[in-house]
């Protein structure tokens, strides 16, 4: 599933191209697609023609389209979702699920093979969708408040990493980049959060960051063809990764072989010298 940065490539694809463009028209192929807008895909279509878009914006793993009328396009990319710009007589993709022409003779695409994600039209959600609102702010937001995220870690009685990956906890954060953050911060993924200093915390936030940033700087991770930028290209990040998938490669710091461990019914990896298993470990 797209994490935080894939997602922040495609925000910043959609403002270069898509921000100050008019929808003209609208076409719903396939309605699992709007499963989550309340009024179906009749009513989707009728709320977006003729509506301009102001910016494109996000929180953790969802983005949205604002309009002018105060109204947004909420989205969410599920596990194979793409948002493409193609010219209009561009053919169709295998699984495109709603196609948006806009006024100077692109379209925006919704392109989803398994049809996890979807989007919808949210009133009133310019600034920020009311769907969305229990989302917690990610580690790359300027509100991001450190204090008040340790604070609410440490009362978790939890272990790190199903805390990262609470997304009302701190948003953005999936399973590869919690293990690669993990890594860089020497932190294991069962370290129990209540025993977690202020230093620890914030030395987690910051390699939460750094990692990040450096995938941004890639274009994200495509382990496959499911993930792809607004002009359809992968990113490159993958080939820069520390331990997620490379189990029985040396510790890039201290030469371990990295280990994999079945987790929340998918897999960390971690070096056991550099991540030292707790004593009491919390899973």
């Amino acid at each position: 599933m797209p994490e935080l940065p894939e997602v922040e490539v495609v925000r910043r694809g959609l403002e270069r191209f898509v921000v100050g463009r008019r929808i003209d028209a609208v076409e719903v192929a396939h309605p699992r697609s709007v499963r989550r807008h309340t009024g179906g895909p009749v009513d989707f279509a009728a709320r977006l023609v003729g509506s301009r878009v102001v910016a494109a914006r996000r929180r953790g793993k969802y983005l949205w389209l604002a309009m002018q009328d105060g109204s947004a396009l909420l989205g969410h990319l599920g596990m194979s979702g793409q948002l493409l710009v193609r010219p209009h007589d561009a053919p169709a993709e295998p699984h495109l699920r709603v196609r948006m022409d806009l006024d100077d003779g692109s379209d925006l695409r919704f392109v989803d093979q398994r049809t996890f994600g979807g989007l919808l039209v949210a009133e009133g959600g310019a600034e920020l969708p009311a769907q969305i609102s229990h989302i917690a702010r990610d580690p790359l937001d300027p509100h991001f408040d450190l204090d008040e995220f340790a604070r609410r870690l440490r009362k978790r009685r939890t272990g790190i990493k199903r805390a990262l990956l609470d997304q009302a906890l701190i948003s953005g954060v999936g399973n590869i980049y919690a293990d690669e953050a993990l890594w860089l911060a020497r932190l294991h993924f069962a370290r129990a959060t209540e025993a977690l200093r202020l230093p620890d915390v914030a030395g987690l936030v910051t390699a939460t960051r750094s990692v990040m940033t450096a995938a941004l700087e890639q274009g994200g991770t495509s382990f496959d063809a499911l993930y792809v930028n607004v002009n359809g290209e992968s990113g490159y990040f993958e080939r820069s990764l520390a331990v997620y998938g490379r189990a029985g490669e040396p510790c890039g710091r201290c030469g371990t072989l990295i280990r994999r461990f079945r987790f929340m019914n998918r897999s960390s990896y971690t070096c056991p010298t550099c991540q030292r298993q707790p004593r009491s470990p919390r899973w």
